[in-house]
């Protein structure tokens, strides 16, 4: 396989082939090296025709808190007292740009999932009755 830009589908199937055939390559060795350049237009290729959308923020703490054995009692440092955790988590209130700090640092999340807007339950409740 040549060096250039993946462009289309097939260039791109054919790249996955190559990477596949190339995955044990030794470490440090020209195909290792190849595999290393090859991933990156894979990578770039997938990010331009394959976006995945930033998850909803309150899903995501969700997800963090289950996949992590956290406690809504375990929040309580990132967010506040017992009825502001369940204030955010039950979508009646927003999360502040200080909760997000602390969530993002505390927790080691990407700020810039927690800073998406969300829509509160009143908000879900409007648009049902629309």
């Amino acid at each position: 396989m040549e060096f250039k830009p993946i462009r289309t589908k097939k260039d791109h199937q054919a790249a996955l082939a190559e990477a596949e055939r190339l995955w044990d390559a030794p470490a440090k060795s020209p195909k290792a090296d190849w595999l290393e350049m090859l991933t990156l237009l894979i990578e770039d290729y997938e990010h331009k025709h394959f976006p995945i959308p930033d998850p909803d923020p309150i899903e995501f703490l969700n997800h963090i808190m289950e996949s992590r054995g956290l406690t809504r009692k375990d929040m309580e440092v990132y967010i506040g007292p017992r009825g502001r955790v369940a204030d955010i988590l039950n979508r009646t209130r927003p999360l502040t740009l200080e909760m997000i700090r602390r969530l993002a640092d505390g927790l080691n999340l990407p700020a810039e999932v927690l800073v998406k807007p969300y829509p509160l339950r009143r908000q879900v409740k409007e648009l049902a009755a629309a």
